[in-house]
């Protein structure tokens, strides 16, 4: 089985300096920043046999953190491997449309992700309706974070309902993959992936030892169609996120969907 990240990004440093960033930091014990070679990422998939990462570009208020040609260099040294997301300029709705446009036709993306708690727009804020159009009709996933935010930002764009749920009212056609299950408000994010034919949810920041009960009994029956594995690399790597997997009580089934056969189907990524 080809295991898939659907939540990773291959950090620039100006990326991993961010002040806000700096609880991340001391969660996982890292006094210095350092600089991240691709064969480091590269060597962490390895380490956890993860054989594709759908590896994402940051935009916020203080621009491209990580930008979209920095990406596509990434995936151009190993296309086998690493599967571009886009991101873009919010403040700038058309000029955001254009960039998600070549992304995908030209760069070959297969997604979009904004995380709202950069910007302070939650997901039904007007300044994303374009993109959502621009996502339906390219056909590509919108991702983003729902739940607390764990950098010194507010997490109030982080709640499922109303923010997200009107998203997947208004847009129906949209495929959304919301990241991170979304506690405290995960029975919220269920809730949603539950109504909404469109909605999946990825495990992305949190290890496997760590999902909430009611989550890992989503997966184990109606949501095994719904739940993507996904790791926030390099918050935390590959090899940690999937230490207990085994012990989730999944069927055989329900872990391939998880590990791969969904986010394969989501980002069409057997295309």
């Amino acid at each position: 089985m080809r295991i898939v990240d659907a939540w990773m990004q291959h950090p620039t440093r100006r990326f991993l300096e961010q002040p806000f960033f700096e609880s991340l930091r001391r969660w996982t014990r890292q006094d210095e920043i350092p600089d991240v070679p691709l064969s480091m990422t590269l060597g962490a998939m390895d380490e956890a046999g993860v054989g594709l990462g759908l590896v994402a570009a940051w935009w916020g208020p203080q621009g491209a953190l990580i930008d979209n040609d920095e990406v596509a260099s990434f995936v151009r040294q190993h296309p086998d491997r690493l599967v571009g997301v886009a991101s873009v300029d919010l403040s700038r709705p058309m000029d955001a449309v254009r960039e998600l446009r070549r992304c995908v036709r030209d760069l070959g993306f297969r997604a979009l992700r904004i995380v709202p708690w950069l910007w302070g727009w939650p997901p039904d804020d007007r300044r994303y309706y374009p993109l959502y159009a621009e996502c339906v009709e390219l056909g590509v996933p919108f991702c983003l974070q729902v739940g607390h935010t764990g950098p010194l930002l507010s997490s109030e764009t982080g709640r499922p309902i109303p923010y997200l749920e009107n998203v997947a009212l208004e847009f129906p056609e949209l495929q959304i993959v919301a990241g991170h299950i979304g506690a405290p408000w995960t029975q919220e994010i269920i809730s949603l992936a539950t109504k909404f034919p469109n909605l999946y949810i990825d495990t992305s920041a949190y290890k496997a030892t760590r999902y909430p009960a009611d989550f890992v009994e989503f997966m184990r029956g109606r949501g095994s169609k719904k739940v993507l594995f996904g790791t926030n690399y390099p918050m935390l790597t590959p090899s940690a996120c999937l230490e207990g997997v085994g012990a989730l009580g999944l069927s055989e089934e329900a872990e391939q969907l998880f590990l791969s056969g969904n986010a394969a189907r989501v980002f069409k990524l057997e295309d």
